[in-house]
Order: C-alpha cells, then structure tokens, then sequence
C-alpha cells in the first residue's frame, strides 16, 4: 500500500497554519514584554517621585511664611494642615492615594489643585514643544536626506557642521542669546509670556499673537533638536545606498530621485521612527529651560516654580506627568518599530 502525497497548495496552507499560531505568540509575547517594562518604569517613577523630593533642601511651611510673620504654633498648624507632620510612611500612603486618583494634592504655592493646574498649563506646553517637534523632524529629516545622498560635498559638510555645532549649544545659553538680540535689541519679538498685555480681539489677530510669541523659544528648541534627527537619516540612507536593491533599482531604469524616495529613503526611516516618538516625550519633559527663559505660561515654567518652592505636591505631579509622557512615547515607539520592520515581526 502506497502513501498518498498531498498536493503542494495543501503542504502550504499547512505551514501558514502551524506559523500562525507562533507569529501570535510572539506578537502577545513581545507586547507583553514591552507593558512589563513599561509598568516597571512607572512603578520606580512614583516611587521616586515621592522619596526623591523629600530629600530636597528647604521647608515648604518656611517659604510659604517668609513673606509674612507666622508664630511657631501658626507655622506647627499649618505643617500639620499639610500633611507635613505625619511620619514618612503616613505621607507615602497620602501621596499614593493622590497619584492613583489623579489628584496630586493642593499646590502650596497657588493654593489650587495640582491636577487643575496641570490641566491649566500641559496644552501650552503640547502647543509650543509640538510646533517644534513638528519643525525639526521635518528640517532634520529632509537635510539629512539631502546630505547623505551628497556626501561629501560642501552642502553635505556645511549642514552637517552647523547642525552639530547647534546640537553641542546649551538650550538656556541659546535662548538668552535669541532673547537678548532678537527680542531685547532688535525689538523683533516679544520677550515673553504667551500673550500681549493688551491681546487683540478676534481669533486670527489673537492667533498671530500667539504665534510671535512662539517665534523665539520654537526656534531655541528647533535649533538643539533636529541635529539628532539630520544625523540618524544621513546615516542611515548612507547604509542603505550601498545596498543590492538599489543597484537592481538603477539597472530597471529608474531615474535616480525615484530610487531615492520610492527605495532608499522609505528603508532609511525605519531607525529614525524610534528617535521621533523617543525624542517627542523628552522634548516635553526639556521645555523647562525655555518655558522659563521666555516666560512662557506651560509645564516647564511651572515645574521650575515648584522647585524655588519647593512645591512638593506640584513639583511631585509634574514629575510624574512628564515621566508617563515619556515612557508612552517609547512604548509607541516600540509598537511601531515592530509594525514598520518585518525583521522585529520575525524575531
């Protein structure tokens, strides 16, 4: 009795059915991994944001006092008002409550919610840091293109000189630079805040206002972030240009800015996408320095605010925040990659 051989199309839906299994599992296994990680990260996150401000100098009921005369027992009471008196284990148990019910307590300094607050001031802070986010993905992604596919040429050398001179520059030395030049002597711009004293009626003349405001510490921001994304495109179309399927690319006839952007470029973008979604979270968390050198009303100045204070609970609550924004932003990253890169799929 002979064994009966199966059809070749049967053999191949038998295979796609015994890998399917295992691509979900892995799929499962990796996005598991990934929430692990990101779970832990957030854990150590409000941890530290507790122990670690605790340990900062200064007395909260003292710097609240200073501009007005408080006896002793005023001062006990109102330590006591605050929570501040309980023993550390008792505060711990207070704060944790606050982060798991998104309240993060009362601000010492402005005596409102924290949560309020942050609500208050995270969209000007997601308006600045994303206009420049947005500016500098797309002036590095393009140089960077345009030089690796010039390498070594003055353009090539040129760009990638001023972009990484702007990227070694401190971001505070370079707004107080643009602040005093184009703001203080050439009267250009304004010099902060968000808004002028007296804005303007209408949505388009209010529109424009803001935006001038904008103008100076977008620029800082832009300036010191995009050398980042210039660099990793350059090399990595570099890599990719030698590569076989562009030679078969040319071969077929095809003009050589079709084998760069049809080819070479989507390929070279693969590295770059992890960058973006990483460096969009630390842009966020960065806008510190520049919110304060241009006054401007977000996260940054607000969180700088809270440690002159210190504002524990606020300083505490935008910790947190900025933490969470970056460790989403690096989990999407690693989402992403995995879809873009059929390499990642297969490991």
């Amino acid at each position: 009795m002979t064994n009966a051989v199966p059809p070749a199309g049967a053999v191949i839906v038998e295979e796609a059915a015994a890998e399917t299994p295992t691509r979900n599992t892995s799929a499962l296994k990796y996005f598991g991994t990934k929430l692990g990680g990101a779970a832990i990260s957030m854990v150590m996150v409000i941890l530290l944001g507790f122990f670690a401000f605790k340990i900062l100098p200064g007395d909260p009921v003292k710097a609240m006092a200073k501009d007005k005369p408080m006896s002793a027992e005023q001062m006990e009471a109102l330590r006591e008002s605050l929570g501040l008196n309980k023993p550390l284990w008792g505060q711990f148990v207070d704060y944790l409550g606050n982060v798991f019910t998104l309240n993060f307590g009362t601000s010492y300094v402005y005596k409102q919610s924290v949560s309020d607050l942050i609500g208050q001031y995270f969209w000007n802070t997601v308006l600045l840091t994303g206009t420049a986010a947005v500016l500098a993905i797309a002036l590095g992604l393009w140089l960077g293109q345009k030089a690796a596919w010039k390498n070594g040429s003055f353009f090539d050398k040129a760009n990638s000189g001023i972009a990484l001179v702007f990227w070694s520059v401190p971001t505070f030395w370079l707004a107080l630079i643009l602040l005093m030049v184009f703001g203080g002597t050439l009267h250009w711009f304004p010099t902060a805040g968000m808004h002028s004293p007296n804005p303007p009626d209408g949505f388009l003349a209010n529109a424009a206002d803001v935006a001038s405001h904008m103008v100076l510490p977008v620029i800082t921001m832009v300036a010191v972030v995009y050398a980042q994304y210039l660099m990793v495109m350059r090399a990595s179309l570099m890599e990719e240009m030698s590569a076989d399927y562009l030679t078969t690319a040319r071969a077929k006839g095809l003009r050589e800015d079709l084998v760069r952007s049809k080819h070479a470029v989507p390929n070279a973008l693969l590295p770059t996408v992890t960058l973006v979604f990483m460096h969009i979270g630390g842009l966020i968390a960065g806008a510190v320095t520049v919110e304060k050198v241009f006054s401007w009303p977000g996260l940054g100045k607000l969180t700088f605010e809270a440690i002159s204070g210190p504002d524990l609970p606020l300083l505490q609550g935008t910790f947190v925040v900025f933490s969470a924004i970056i460790i989403v932003m690096n989990l999407l990253a690693d989402f992403i990659y995995r879809q873009l890169d059929p390499r990642v799929k297969r490991a």
